[in-house]
């Protein structure tokens, strides 16, 4: 709704890539330094002082980490406020005129102090989780975007022209406050109270940092490749940053529905496995989770590849988002659905390698995927443009998923079950190919019927959609496809109760 909402006001104007990339740096930034990769290396630390007692040890420990995150951040914050205008010309292209490099600098100041904020509420969420306390910190995210909505619509009257993204910057600085602020009351019920320590000669203080360091670069890594997306889209033109993202965020929709929660769930298992040496058991489960993750993404992506334009036009055409900004986005939407499969994949093997404790392999990977990217990318976005740029994501991500396989064969015992994967991400592929033929017919005749109308592009997208599963279902059932049997019997088992 946040995206809907903005795309209806700014389109994919050049004021809105400049506020894309404006907003991306300092979210790489908080990636490098805060956040996730505070909280995972801080929790585990944080809970084994609980677990033996030594409370005292742990509100210490919390309490230098809060200061050392001020203090740091804080001088990060200052520093990139004062060197913004030096620093923000250097990420955007000669397709940018003098007016958007500015508006991107002023917006860069205005979103940068996200990055100690959020610093400060990794810490944060880390202690309210280690207290087993999830309920606060689920729900903050939701208010986060209620806020930005509500502001950008309340505020956007108050400034004029290219300065309206403002509004949205000022929402987004509001929002992450609240976020912070909302947990703190828990704190305080939970009876944590942070004491004015700075011990860093305290080794554990050092563990978590060190605990930090894989973890803060393949997520800064991830950051970065979206980062390179929007800045190389400002060589294309002034929409592209804008249609990369906007399309970036409908591709990542079925990652998060699908494939986040597939490795989530059996991720417990892998460790379990990897704990007892159990090689055998965290091969099987691992590629089975790949075939379950294919026999979702690969269709995922059929589908996206069909109707890229209508799906567009469906979530995002409206206001000032017209035809030709749906055009733009409908262009990098139909190459990024080729790395549907590749990246949700990409999730559960880095996940089995996080399960041996292995975890610098990945990282080691995930900068070579960048370097990738980089070349694709610097190669093709003049003849191909925004296509080019997304190949790069395309190319990467596939590199990604072969050396990662192949790195894994001599750690689970020579084999992981490639031929059979391969055989049945094959079928899966046919029946996809039969899902995406079916989805467009029928979203054509009923688009002729219809017309384009909201309404009516919600029927014509949601049968089309409907069509397509039933037929890919038929399909994976009909070959015996264990995984589609599975899926089959775990939704009878949800209706029947």
């Amino acid at each position: 709704m946040r995206e809907i909402v903005a795309s209806s006001y700014f389109g994919t104007s050049g004021a809105f890539s400049a506020f894309t990339i404006a907003f991306q740096f300092p979210n790489l930034v908080r990636s490098l330094f805060a956040d996730a990769a505070l909280s995972a290396a801080f929790v585990p630390v944080f809970t084994e002082l609980l677990e033996q007692n030594r409370r005292r040890d742990a509100v210490r420990l919390a309490s230098t980490l809060f200061l050392l995150i001020l203090i740091v951040l804080g001088a990060i914050t200052a520093l990139f406020i004062l060197a913004a205008g030096t620093v923000m010309p250097l990420f955007t292209g000669d397709e940018f005129t003098d007016e958007l490099d500015q508006l991107t600098v002023g917006l860069s100041r205005v979103l940068f102090p996200i990055v100690l904020i959020l610093g400060l509420n990794g810490l944060v969420v880390g202690i309210l989780n280690a207290y087993d306390h999830f309920s606060i910190p689920a729900l903050a995210p939701l208010v986060w975007n209620v806020v930005i909505i509500v502001l950008l619509v309340v505020l956007r009257p108050f400034f004029d022209g290219e300065n309206e993204m403002y509004a949205y910057a000022v929402g987004v600085l509001v929002a992450t406050g609240v976020q912070f602020a909302m947990c703190l009351p828990v704190l305080r019920r939970l009876g944590f109270h942070f004491q004015l320590a700075f011990d860093l000669r305290d080794p554990r203080v050092r563990r978590v940092l060190l605990l930090m360091a894989p973890v803060t670069i393949g997520l800064g890594i991830i950051n970065f490749d979206v980062f390179i997306n929007s800045a190389l889209g400002s060589l294309v033109s002034e929409q592209a940053p804008r249609a990369i993202d906007a399309a970036f965020r409908i591709y990542m929709l079925p990652q998060g529905v699908f494939s986040v929660a597939i490795a989530t769930v059996l991720f417990p298992t892998l460790s379990r496995f990897a704990a007892r040496a159990d090689l055998d058991g965290l091969r099987h489960t691992m590629a089975v989770g790949l075939r379950q993750i294919s026999l979702l993404l690969i269709p995922s992506a059929a589908f996206t590849l069909a109707l890229a334009v209508p799906i567009t036009r469906l979530v995002y055409q409206r206001g000032e988002f017209g035809a030709e900004s749906t055009t733009f986005v409908a262009e990098a939407l139909f190459w990024f659905a080729f790395s549907l499969p590749f990246s949700g994949m990409n999730l559960l093997l880095t996940r089995t390698f996080f399960s041996l404790q292995r975890t610098w392999l990945p990282t080691a990977v995930a900068v070579g995927s960048l370097v990738v990217n980089l070349a694709v990318s610097l190669a093709l976005y003049k003849p191909l443009g925004i296509a080019g740029l997304v190949i790069g994501t395309v190319a990467s991500n596939l590199a990604t998923t072969l050396l990662l396989a192949w790195l894994l064969r001599p750690l689970l015992g020579g084999s992981i079950e490639g031929r059979s994967t391969a055989v049945h991400m094959a079928a899966m592929t046919v029946a996809a190919a039969l899902l995406g033929l079916v989805s467009y017919l029928v979203w054509a005749v009923v688009d002729d019927v219809l017309g384009r109308s909201l309404v009516a592009q919600v029927l014509s997208v949601g049968l089309a959609g409907a069509a397509g599963a039933a037929v890919y279902a038929w399909s994976v059932l009909w070959m015996g496809m264990a995984e589609a049997r599975q899926v089959r019997d775990l939704l009878l088992r949800r209706v029947r109760g």
